[in-house]
């Protein structure tokens, strides 16, 4: 196993032009969120490629297999390696270095391999988790931990809490303005549990997720999920495949997040700003929610 979390460069800085309508431009340093791509293998053969902010990588790799189904428990990934992809010529000039952007992982004796069909045939962007499924039932995952039955129950004055929580974590966004975050807190006790962030919203969620597995935590009971953007449906079908019973967003979900939600028996929040919220599906999870969310009508 390897200690990725401050493997490559997480920012940049370049020279930049401000323009000020009524004022001279100025030139001054801006610090850049890193963007570069992650190729995943599993046993030597390529999976997926991901645009992603490098560090904790291992743990992308680890969520993203939760993602997939391919592993549910911490015993059943074994460990990570970065690879050094060169051509014959690099070989022979000497020329060959570590990019860093290419990790293999080895499963456990015992675990099957990924199904083939798995195999993205297309970039997994910074934007979509699920770029390269050939279908929305594709999608649809069977999770080994269903959330349904989860009785957490927590309070609307906690959940208040959460966003500005995960803002004054979000060390890299502080520098950039760049990069989504997910927190995991658990829902008992309002402690978080651990942030990651990234250029992409999916890998933000699945390092987390990695996070949890390789610190033997799944299925993630009695936890919620905090993310920075909006919830989409990839998003909730890594929290369900995590075990996570609620899923909480500063900015609104997608109709079809909503609708796995609600199939799944999730909680999902979003709006999640200053003192209000909206509650689209599991309000039964959410203490005093009587009195803490405004009676008004749904606009279409």
């Amino acid at each position: 196993m390897c200690d990725d979390r401050r493997v490559g460069r997480i920012t940049q800085r370049r020279r930049v032009t401000r323009i000020t309508l009524g004022h001279a431009p100025s030139e001054r340093a801006d610090v850049l969120a890193v963007e570069e791509p992650l190729e995943i293998r599993v046993g030597g053969l390529p999976l997926a490629i991901t645009m992603r902010t490098p560090g904790s990588d291992v743990e992308l790799a680890a969520g993203f297999l939760v993602s997939e189904g391919v592993i549910a428990r911490g015993e059943q990934f074994s460990a990570a390696r970065y690879c050094v992809d060169a051509t014959a010529e690099d070989r022979a000039t000497g020329t060959v270095s570590n990019t860093y952007n290419v990790l293999d992982v080895a499963l456990a004796p015992g675990v099957p391999a990924p199904d083939p069909s798995l195999a993205r045939t297309f970039f997994t962007t910074s934007s979509c988790g699920l770029c390269g499924k050939d279908s929305i039932e594709a999608v649809r995952t069977s999770s080994q931990h269903p959330v349904a039955d989860d009785p957490l129950v927590v309070s609307a004055q906690l959940l208040t809490t959460l966003p500005d929580r995960l803002r004054e974590q979000q060390a890299v966004f502080e520098k950039t303005g760049g990069l989504h975050a997910a927190a995991l807190v658990d829902g008992a006790t309002g402690e978080l549990l651990v942030l990651r962030e990234d250029v992409g919203r999916h890998n933000a969620v699945d390092k987390v997720v990695g996070w949890a597995l390789m610190n033997d935590r799944l299925p993630l009971t009695g936890t919620v999920l905090m993310v920075s953007g909006r919830a989409s449906f990839e998003l909730t079908q890594k929290a369900s495949m995590a075990g996570i019973p609620m899923l909480a967003a500063v900015s609104a979900p997608s109709s079809l997040a909503v609708e796995l939600a609600e199939e799944l028996g999730m909680t999902l929040v979003g709006f999640l700003r200053g003192e209000s919220m909206v509650v689209y599906t599991g309000i039964d999870r959410i203490e005093d929610a009587q009195l803490a969310l405004p009676q008004e009508e749904l606009v279409p």
